[in-house]
This record gives C-alpha cells, sequence and structure tokens, in this order.
C-alpha cells in the first residue's frame, strides 16, 4: 500500500487497489499449474463453468472479442478435451458449448492451487488482526462489486 498522510482520496485509493489485484492477479498466474491455456481460454472455461453452456457468439459478446477470435478459442478448448459443443436445441445452425469434466479438474486444480498459495501467505504473512483487517475489506469489495 501507498503511504499516505491523512485520508486517501477516492482517486489514490482506486489506483492503489487496482495495482495490487493486479499483482495478486499475476501471482495468482505464477502459481496454477501448467495448463497450457492462454489469459483468453481460462476466462472462456471459467464462464462456461459459472454461467453454464452458450453458444459461441454468446460467448463472444460476453467476452468482448470478435465471433471468429472466439471460435477460434473454443476450437483450441475443445481440442483439448476441456469443452464439448452439441446442437442448440433452439437454433440447429448453431451449436452450444460446455464444460466437459475434465474441463471442471482442470479448473478445480487451478483454483485449488490459488486458494493454496493464499491461504499459506495469509497464514506466513498476516497476524490474527491483520487477518481480521483483510476480511473487513473483503465485505467491502464484494459491496463494491454487487452494484
Amino acid at each position: 500500500m501507498s503511504a499516505h498522510s491523512g485520508e486517501p482520496t477516492p482517486e489514490q485509493l482506486a489506483a492503489d487497489l487496482s495495482d495490487a489485484v493486479r499483482r495478486l492477479v499475476r501471482r495468482f498466474r505464477g502459481v496454477s499449474p501448467q495448463t497450457g491455456l492462454s489469459p483468453s481460454q481460462r476466462s472462456v472455461l471459467a464462464r462456461l463453468d459459472g454461467a453454464g453452456p452458450d453458444t459461441t457468439a454468446g460467448l463472444a459478446r460476453a467476452e468482448l472479442v470478435r465471433p471468429q477470435s472466439m471460435r477460434m478459442t473454443v476450437a483450441a478448448l475443445e481440442e483439448l478435451g476441456l469443452v464439448a459443443r452439441a446442437p442448440d436445441p433452439d437454433d440447429g445452425r448453431q451449436s452450444v458449448v460446455s464444460v466437459t469434466d475434465q474441463g471442471r479438474r482442470t479448473l478445480a486444480d487451478m483454483r485449488a492451487a490459488k486458494r493454496d498459495w493464499l491461504a499459506a501467505a495469509l497464514a506466513d504473512e498476516l497476524d490474527p488482526a491483520e487477518r481480521r483487517q483483510l476480511a473487513d475489506a473483503v465485505e467491502l469489495l464484494e459491496r463494491l462489486v454487487r452494484k
């Protein structure tokens, strides 16, 4: 955290928080098992796991990429056995993409590695009072992202 005299401005706090989150995400990537997946492939896999099956067009809209880019991403995930396609019951011209059991296991392994690293870091680096402070901050962050 940056050292501030007095209360930080919302702008400074936003900059500090953004920097800390970026570094945390970078650390998470470093501790994840080497899956060979790109960030966009990981994002699509996690989206399908969380939100359920979707069409390639729907995924492209949700991930803010061009449909042809999403087709390449889905094809790579399908080749690895992490997603499967099935005909769209509402529109036979399209297919619906869903996560396979192997895809779920891959996600679970990645998430477990991140959680394990973070739990160890919290235990090693923070005392109980600091962990309580962080728990309070997590509640505030949850409130911010619910909007």
